[in-house]
């Protein structure tokens, strides 16, 4: 049966592609509906569910030309197919004459079961190929004619309603299928003579060179597959057959007998389904849902199924007229030996982020203009706001297929792969677990019959339709709709010391980010961040949040919040989540407004070197910038045993390297921080605060601070104090969190060979300049050796002053409400 999978899976990857191409069109016909600006860059990568059926041509003329284009394929396909046929009958008449002698390779018996009804199949297809091209040839003598009338007198619906009369041939094959490829199976494994001829045999056609190599399994997949395109090529045509022409009657009867042989068929596939394992269980399914597979650079939408023993990797084709939903086999995975590993996407290129910028406007438009249509209408939908809410779907569709998203990698024992792409991390971890206990129960796998278990799927799945808002009830009572803020303070119950982060998740239209976390926070086993982390958020029910250890990025703990509007509405509500052996405390608060639309320019990071600190923590939305806490604390975590740590220099090369990580990606700057040489991160903090347009100590009180290294203690001490409260907000505790860092270096002194007075020494003139005398300003001027005598000073006092306050990284919650 691998053989067998492996040939299906080659065979529906590379079939014909004249229904794919069809559907297609439609799809993306819709999509460029909504891109009406112009756009030309719709994905054709990006296979989207089918929506119900949209007028894609406009005259008969148009329908004419597409009609003859797919009837010219299906007669190339029908000759290939011939061809193929012809291909696995060739060795029949000698198989069946070597079975009457003392050394056969299959017995009559065996010949007679794996040859069943073929030579019959081809008679059927051999006198449909020959009467459509006799057809198509008369509509060739009459190509002087107006097109109209050459429409007019080709008629093929009598030739396919003949044809699917017959399929009742194909019932008998499938039936025996089964049976055929497991004598085959056998026979190769057992014996040589019969392997050579089913693992090389040659198509009979066409020039040597270019004649096709088939398995004896991959041909004797070919009628199961060619049974589903019947159906498939029938509801092509008569979507592009005008419903006033003598063959749409026609057409309608054979689709609807071809359907009904296929759905028959499918009934009975699906009774086979009930598989026995190993030590008695049967294959149940545990879970399934619409991911992104990523297949040769492009991306598609499938349905993953995870069974008791394998996973299962399918994609849907919607139910449209004439035809009822079901599934096309993608590929499958025993979960035996599965290696399973997930990743964050690396950023996106600038194009494909001008892209997700320009939908995530467009479907802003969308929703805006069918809350309009249904406030209009109070609630009944009109044709218009049908037609807007098929828009918004496409758009959501576009933006799960190709928005960021988290990585799974799935690695089997014979060195085959997948990645699909999952656009929450809980959800993505749900799979992890679902997967890693399955494999830690060992159930071996039973190859599958692929084609009964594809087909299987309609009825047994779980999940309908992708995670769509648009499919949701639009009830403002129960959703979000403006800005969440939450703030991480701490957590507990971590069973070592480790650094770790939360990210938190929320549900809702992708219009805006629906992720954020929080910082690294130091290696501790009570971590503490209190930052504030704001989402602007559409139709938000629920918030997931996920506790990760660095460098590992394990997920230690995870949890789901159901969002209250009215309970958090204009206040703080603070709390106590439970991740698994985890606690978090954390504040909500909801705070409703009209949203403003999207940019339709990608959302890059502002550079923070270079920026006055007030502007970076406004940013960041804390009192002490998140460049400052990082290096502190890996310089904490690797550094403070350090020799000549802050003194000794890191390489010039690398600091600039980390210092452009930080201006374009701060997680890329986390990620690299952690393997270079701490020198390079003290070399990157000071060179921060060195190029501070406004030094961390404001010029304005340099002069102030120089006449109070006049007063003697404990004069002096308080009023350094005093004057450090006046500074910003962002100073003070940047300063504050700064100096108590210090104070920990120095702490190592024996070790780092760094005491108070060396820091103040290095740190001095960065932290604390005079004020540049300007030309119209004539202020007091000192010297520079007095200047860099000052700056020491100033900082080696308040190093020493054992009163220093505690720093606040974060703004404190409002007072105002609960908390």
């Amino acid at each position: 049966m691998e053989l067998f999978s492996e040939a299906l899976q080659y065979l529906t990857s590379h079939g014909l592609p004249v229904q794919d191409e069809v559907e297609e069109a439609a799809d993306s016909d819709l999509l460029q509906d909504v891109f009406s600006d112009g756009t030309d860059w719709v994905s054709n990568s990006t296979e989207i569910t089918p929506l119900p059926d949209t007028p894609t041509y406009r005259t008969p003329e148009d329908m004419l030309e597409k009609k003859m284009l797919l009837l010219r394929e299906i007669l190339m396909s029908e000759e290939t197919y011939l061809c193929e046929l012809e291909t696995l009958l060739t060795p029949m008449k000698a198989l069946r004459a070597s079975a009457g002698t003392s050394q056969p390779v299959l017995s009559i018996e065996q010949v007679q079961t794996v040859f069943y009804q073929l030579p019959e199949l081809r008679d059927l297809h051999q006198t449909f190929h020959g009467s459509l091209k006799a057809k198509l040839q008369f509509v060739d003598v009459e190509q002087g004619l107006p097109v109209q009338l050459q429409h007019t007198h080709l008629s093929v619906g009598e030739l396919f309603l003949k044809f699917v009369s017959h399929l009742g041939l194909y019932r008998g094959f499938i039936d025996n299928y089964e049976s055929a490829v497991r004598i085959v199976k056998k026979c190769t494994q057992t014996d040589p003579r019969f392997r050579i001829l089913a693992e090389s045999m040659m198509s009979t056609k066409g020039p040597e060179s270019s004649r096709m190599k088939y398995t004896f399994e991959a041909l004797l997949y070919k009628p199961l597959d060619r049974v589903t395109k019947t159906t498939l090529v029938l509801h092509d045509l008569l979507k592009h057959t005008p419903c006033d022409h003598h063959d749409y009657t026609l057409l309608q009867e054979a689709l609807r007998v071809s359907s009904s042989f296929l759905c028959g068929v499918n009934e009975g596939s699906q009774q086979k389904t009930a598989v026995t394992l190993s030590r008695g269980e049967r294959r149940q399914l545990i879970r399934d849902g619409f991911v992104v597979d990523v297949c040769e650079g492009g991306r598609s939408l499938r349905h993953l199924f995870l069974y008791t023993d394998l996973l299962l990797c399918v994609k849907l084709k919607g139910a449209t007229m004439g035809r009822q939903p079901h599934y096309r086999f993608c590929w499958y995975m025993p979960l035996t030996g599965l290696k399973v590993q997930w990743a964050a996407e690396k950023e996106l290129p600038t194009d494909l982020q001008l892209k997700i910028s320009n939908m995530r406007a467009k479907l802003f438009q969308c929703r805006r203009t069918l809350q309009e249509y249904m406030r209009e209408s109070k609630g009944s939908i009109s044709r218009a706001a049908d037609r807007c809410r098929r828009k918004m779907e496409a758009c959501e569709l576009w933006l799960f297929t190709n928005e960021p998203s988290f990585i799974l990698e799935l690695n089997s024992t014979n060195s085959k792969s997948h990645i699909v792409h999952v656009s929450s991390l809980y959800e993505l971890e749900d799979w992890r677990e679902a997967i890693n206990k399955l494999k830690a129960e060992d159930i071996e796998t039973v190859p599958p019959d692929v084609l009964s278990l594809a087909n299987s799927c309609v009825k047994l799945r779980m999940t309908q339709q992708p995670p769509l808002c648009c499919y949701q009830p639009d009830d403002e009572k129960y959703s979000l709709c403006g800005s969440l803020c939450v703030v991480v303070h701490s957590a507990c119950g971590l069973q070592q010391p480790a650094s770790v982060y939360v990210c938190i998740e929320v549900d809702g239209f992708e219009i805006f980010d629906r992720k954020a976390q929080t910082c690294l926070s130091s290696c501790s086993l009570k971590p503490q961040w209190d930052q504030e982390l704001v989402l602007q958020v559409d139709g938000a029910r629920n918030l997931w949040l996920l506790c990760l250890s660095q460098p590992q990025e394990d997920i230690i703990g995870r949890g789901t919040l159901k969002l209250d509007p009215v309970d958090m509405l204009k206040r703080w509500k603070k709390m106590t989540l439970t991740l698994g052996l985890i606690e978090v405390i954390i504040s909500v608060k909801y705070i409703p407004h009209p949203l403003e639309p999207p940019s339709f320019i990608p959302l890059q990071q502002k550079a923070v070197f270079s920026v006055l600190i007030e502007d970076v923590a406004r940013q960041e939305g804390v009192l002490v910038p998140h460049i400052v806490r990082s290096c502190v604390e890996e310089i904490e975590r690797r550094g403070l045993e350090e020799e000549g740590i802050y003194r000794v220099s890191g390489v010039s090369s690398e600091i600039q390297t980390l210092k452009h990580a930080f201006n374009t990606n701060y997680w890329e700057a986390i990620s690299k921080m952690r393997s270079v040489d701490i020198n390079t991160v003290s070399g990157t903090l000071k060179l921060y605060l060195r190029e501070l347009p406004e030094p961390l100590i404001p010029t304005h009180h340099f002069q102030s601070l120089s006449k109070l290294l006049e007063l003697n203690d404990p004069d002096r001490a308080e009023a350094m104090l005093s004057e450090l409260q006046s500074f910003p907000d962002v100073n003070r505790n940047t300063l504050l969190f700064l100096l108590q860092h210090l104070k920990r270096v120095a702490e190592k002194e024996e070790q780092n060979k760094m005491s108070l007075c060396n820091l103040a020494t290095v740190f001095g003139p960065s932290l604390l300049r005079p004020p540049v005398a300007s030309p119209d300003h004539f202020g007091l001027r000192v010297d520079i050796s007095q200047e860099v005598e000052v700056q020491v000073h100033v900082i080696y006092l308040y190093l020493q002053n054992k009163k220093l306050p505690e720093a606040f990284t974060t703004k404190p919650l409002d007072t105002e409400g609960e908390v």
